[in-house]
């Protein structure tokens, strides 16, 4: 009986946690339906007194003349842009750190662990002299082109899901013909669809979500992703609307939130399976 009562009791307390946790979400989502007075009456209601579905089309329709598809598909260009370079640039240095013997390795190993530790803000101001030398800011340069060399946690993060997959297979290919090369990209990489997926879903979240980055170095309208033009619906020079900002902030959720739903199970399994051995 007592096992029974602290099980529901964890249950309870678990539940309560959530709904701590995802209350301001749901208080975003229902004020995309409020209006601007509902919102700042400091109501906790979730349920609007009246569902104003035009703040989607105000809010879409965006400002000086640029609809929110432009600020979207900015988004997506960057994010998806990335996402391809991390995937591309951190599978193979992680097949090389874990796979291959080469001079120097375990200084590279451990040069790669130590960039883990440095802060972005940084080199946040060095990076910004650099692309604004080679005349590359106000691009979207900046924003992509650092992905395609590698970033140390997903390249640990492969490595150690590399550990649990046989060496045995690359000796055997090798015997058969094949060269490093092509153990890679008819092996390995076919083998590590778990944990590429996890890398897939984190980095495309975190450029999604990314502020800081298109805040530097953008500064034309129509070159702005979500998370910029989101904050141009608070402006300090007039009123805010609270009501269109809520709606978009809504729909910039969908994307991830897909993703999150259609690849959860490999997400887990990417996750669990890191560092096991064979």
């Amino acid at each position: 009986m007592n096992k029974t009562v602290m099980k529901w009791f964890q249950y309870g307390f678990i539940l309560l946690l959530g709904l701590v946790m995802i209350y301001p979400v749901l208080w975003m989502i229902a004020g995309s339906f409020k209006t601007d007075q509902e919102i700042l009456s400091g109501s906790l209601n979730l349920i609007p007194e009246t569902f104003r579905w035009e703040n989607y089309a105000e809010g879409w329709a965006g400002f000086a003349g640029i609809s929110f598809f432009t600020f979207f598909k900015n988004s997506f260009v960057i994010s998806a842009v990335s996402t391809i370079g991390i995937v591309l640039s951190s599978t193979c240095i992680a097949y090389a750190l874990s796979r291959i013997d080469f001079k120097g390795k375990r200084f590279w190993f451990v040069v790669m662990l130590v960039t883990m530790m440095i802060p972005a803000q940084v080199i946040l101001i060095p990076q910004f002299i650099i692309y604004n030398r080679l005349n590359l800011v106000c691009t979207y340069v900046p924003l992509i082109l650092p992905h395609f060399f590698g970033q140390a946690f997903f390249i640990y993060q492969i490595m150690q899901f590399m550990v649990g997959i046989p060496k045995e297979l690359d000796e055997s290919a090798i015997i058969d013909g094949c060269s490093k090369y092509s153990v890679f990209t008819k092996i390995i990489f076919p083998l590590l669809k778990p944990s590429i997926i996890t890398t897939i879903i984190i980095q495309f979240y975190w450029k999604w979500a990314d502020f800081m980055g298109p805040l530097i170095y953008l500064n034309k309208p129509r070159s702005y992703t979500v998370s910029i033009a989101i904050k141009l619906f608070a402006d300090a020079g007039s009123s805010t609307t609270y009501a269109s900002m809520f709606a978009m902030s809504t729909l910039s959720l969908l994307p991830v939130f897909l993703i999150f739903l259609f690849f959860n199970k490999y997400l887990v399994q990417g996750i669990s399976t890191s560092g096991l051995k064979g």
